[in-house]
């Protein structure tokens, strides 16, 4: 249950930049909630996580997914470039973070 809790808190945390991308288009006060209300969600998330998982393994993680998501979304709906270098690091990214999984 501890590594869905870190996805979860992942999540929190990509969807977290992605809204102050949001908020600094339009500044409003729902805007600014939905910042702190994802990465509220993150790090309630990331703490339960972090009762079964090593605090290194945990951030290494959740900033890695972190990154790697908000890169995606970036590319996906705020229409950055997509290069070969950024998508070959993007890839290592998401490679560290599996190798935690697997070998940690």
């Amino acid at each position: 249950m501890a590594w869905m809790y870190l996805v979860i808190a992942s999540l929190g945390e990509i969807f977290g930049v992605m809204a102050i991308n949001l908020y600094l288009q339009k500044r409003s006060w729902p805007r600014l909630l939905l910042i702190v209300g994802t990465f509220s969600v993150g790090f309630l998330f990331l703490s339960l996580a972090m009762r079964d998982i090593p605090m290194g393994t945990a951030y290494a993680i959740w900033t890695g997914l972190g990154a790697a998501g908000a890169v995606l979304m970036g590319i996906l709906f705020f229409k950055e470039a997509a290069g070969w270098k950024r998508v070959l690091f993007l890839c290592l990214i998401i490679g560290g973070a599996v190798g935690l999984k697997i070998f940690g």
